[in-house]
Order: structure tokens, then C-alpha cells, then sequence
């Protein structure tokens, strides 16, 4: 699966499962938005195992991304997970910090094993990854991977900025005499969550996008087995309003969350109008001097909300808006998908590399 193909089933509600396997990560890169470490949580897993395992062919998502942390610290469940998705039909894919190209010896085993089954495999590497792991190194192991893996990615982080990135334009124009349209390059600007927020200025209030929630699409289960319906883990850790939790792997199937995912009116509400519109029009009133921030407008949402969103999404009206936004938004072409999910647009025509279309 393309890049870019990935970025347009991203848009389709319950189309994809995250999985956040683990908070775990022998790197220390001063960007990791879960401050990650090795001494981080790490839960049992047999509630991925068990969820993984309620798919139905009736009633799956097209493909699980597995995270963390570093998922490949548990390659055996890597490999369990994706051959137990692949037995109804649900493709995988898996994000990795490649840890294990340090010393350039190559694709241990283990690993190898664990990304054989693989529909899509997504490396990170930019500044303060390099830090950790050469690029020499990572070029060498994703060589490798392209050798047992249909199609792969590279995850490119920069700071926030309006202007041309002179680093990404010399690690891209490597990329391109290296692998040439092979692999596609998602660069995006780093977040101030995590250890990244001592990188960062803190965030200033407003500005907000008021459109549609592009974090709301696919569920995501934390490494402790809490469901989330927002991927922005990191804000609702520790707890969150009832419409953003969805349930637990341990005792919630694919089939419950999922009908969680695709029919509560507040979920529903925030892709449609997104969290600042649906505040505005559903309520609870803003508090004076109140930043159009959506993510803590989509905190806010309450209850009370939720009885207002439904009434107003089952009226002809609101079911039309319904489909049309949804309908708008699966047509955008991947570079524009990208941009929503905060990709730098200088650089949003690279994850298209090599898309047939």
C-alpha cells in the first residue's frame, strides 16, 4: 500500500485500527512526541492480540498501523498481529524509529521476520533522529526492507517555520539519488507534545482550524488497551470526555467500537462541522475570551452536546452535510490529505513519489 493510498483510506471513518504497542524506545530523539524511553509502560499484549482477533470478514478495518514507542521492541506480536489481521482480509502497516540499523549489521532475524507480512513500512529519520541513528545506517536497512516489503515511507519531522527547510532539502534530495521514486516522504512539523515541547515555544492561544477534525477518522488503542476515538493520544492520556474514549481491547470487539467510531453524533459532529463548529452551533457556550482552540473546543463538548448533535445530524439537512463533507474530504487528492494532518506544504507533493494515482 502507497503512501499516499494510506493518507486516502486515512480519511474514511473506521477504515484503520492504530495500535500503539508500546511506550518504549531505546532512542532518545529531543522530538519524541510520547517521551519515550526504556523505561517506559509497557502492557501485555493480549488485549491487541484479542481485538486484532474479533475482526469478522464482514466487519474490519482495511488495515492496522502498529506505533509506539517503538513497536519493533516486540516483533513477535508484529508478527502475530499482522497474520492474524491478514487471515480476513485487513492489511498492516508499521511506523518505526529504526533502532535496529544502528551499526549497519543489517535486519536482525527477529525483525525481519516481523515486517515480512507487512503492507506498508513507514521509517522515521530527520535531525534529531540522525542523532541516534546514521543515515547511512537507516538507507542500508530500508534497502533491505524494500526487499521483503511492497511499498515503504519515510517520516520527515521539521520545526514550524514558512520558509524552505535547508536540512529536509538535502536529506529529500539524497532520498531521491538513493531510491529515486521508491520512497515517498511525509515531512511534517514537529508538535509540542512530549519532549518536544522543550524544542518548541509554547503555543500561542487561537488559531485553531475550524473545519472538519481530521484526527477523528480511525480509532486508537493506547499501549495500556484504552480505545481512543482522537490519535492525539498524548492529550487524552490519563483520561479524557466520554465521547473521545471508546473503549477497552481487552473486552470491546472491532465490531462495538467500530459502530462507536462511525454513529456517535459527537464523533460525527466534529468531522462534519469540526470541534469549534460543533461547539458553536451545539454548545456548551465558549467562555468570554475563550481561543477558538479545536482541540480544547473538542474537549468542552459535553453530553448535553452530544443530544443536540444528533437531533441536528438526523434532520434531512444534517444528514445531506453529513455526506457531503465526508464525500469532499475522501476526494482530496493525498497531498492536501497530508496538509490537514499537518504535513509542511512545501513538501506535500512527496508522499504522491511514485503513486501510480
Amino acid at each position: 500500500m502507497h503512501l499516499a493510498d494510506l493518507l486516502t483510506l486515512g480519511a474514511r471513518p473506521a477504515a484503520g485500527l492504530l495500535l500503539a504497542l508500546t511506550d518504549r524506545c531505546p532512542l532518545a530523539c529531543a522530538h519524541c512526541s510520547t517521551a519515550s524511553t526504556m523505561a517506559a509502560a509497557q502492557s501485555p499484549g493480549e488485549p491487541f492480540r484479542r481485538l486484532v482477533d474479533s475482526f469478522e470478514p464482514d466487519c474490519r478495518p482495511e488495515l492496522i498501523l502498529m506505533s509506539g514507542g517503538e513497536p519493533l521492541l516486540r516483533p513477535g506480536l508484529v508478527a502475530e498481529l499482522t497474520a492474524s489481521a491478514a487471515r480476513v482480509g485487513t492489511g498492516a502497516a508499521l511506523l518505526s524509529g529504526m533502532f535496529f540499523a544502528r551499526g549497519g549489521a543489517g535486519l536482525p532475524p527477529a525483525v525481519r521476520r516481523a515486517v515480512a507480512g507487512l503492507a506498508h513500512f513507514a521509517a522515521s529519520l530527520d535531525a534529531q533522529h540522525e542523532r541516534e541513528v546514521g543515515r547511512a545506517e537507516v538507507f542500508g536497512a530500508l534497502a533491505a526492507v524494500l526487499d521483503l516489503v511492497p511499498a515503504v515511507s519515510l517520516h520527515i519531522t521539521a520545526l514550524p517555520g514558512a520558509g524552505p527547510d535547508p536540512y529536509v532539502d538535502g536529506l529529500v534530495a539524497e532520498v531521491r539519488r538513493r531510491f529515486g521514486a521508491r520512497v515517498p516522504m511525509l515531512v511534517s512539523a514537529v508538535r509540542p507534545t512530549g519532549r518536544a515541547r522543550g524544542l518548541l515555544p509554547a503555543p500561542t492561544p487561537g488559531g485553531g482550524d475550524p473545519g472538519p477534525c481530521e484526527f477523528a477518522h480511525w480509532p486508537l488503542v493506547d499501549q495500556d488497551g484504552t480505545v481512543l476515538a482522537c490519535t492525539r493520544q498524548s492529550l487524552l492520556r490519563g483520561g479524557g470526555p466520554a465521547h473521545l474514549v471508546l473503549g477497552h481491547a481487552a473486552r470491546d470487539p472491532w465490531r462495538t467500537l467500530s459502530g462507536r467510531t462511525l454513529g456517535d453524533p459527537l464523533l460525527r459532529s466534529v468531522r462534519t462541522l469540526g470541534p469549534i463548529g460543533t461547539r458553536r452551533r451545539h454548545g456548551p457556550p465558549a467562555e468570554p475570551g475563550c481561543a477558538p482552540d479545536a482541540c480544547r473546543n473538542c474537549l468542552a463538548l459535553t453530553p448535553a452536546t452530544a443530544a443536540r448533535a444528533a437531533e441536528g445530524l438526523g434532520t434531512p439537512e444534517g444528514r445531506r452535510m453529513e455526506r457531503a463533507v465526508l464525500a469532499l474530504t475522501a476526494a482530496r487528492a493525498p497531498r492536501r490529505l497530508a496538509v490537514a494532518r499537518g504535513a509542511l506544504p512545501g513538501y506535500a507533493d512527496l508522499v504522491e513519489l511514485g503513486w501510480a494515482g
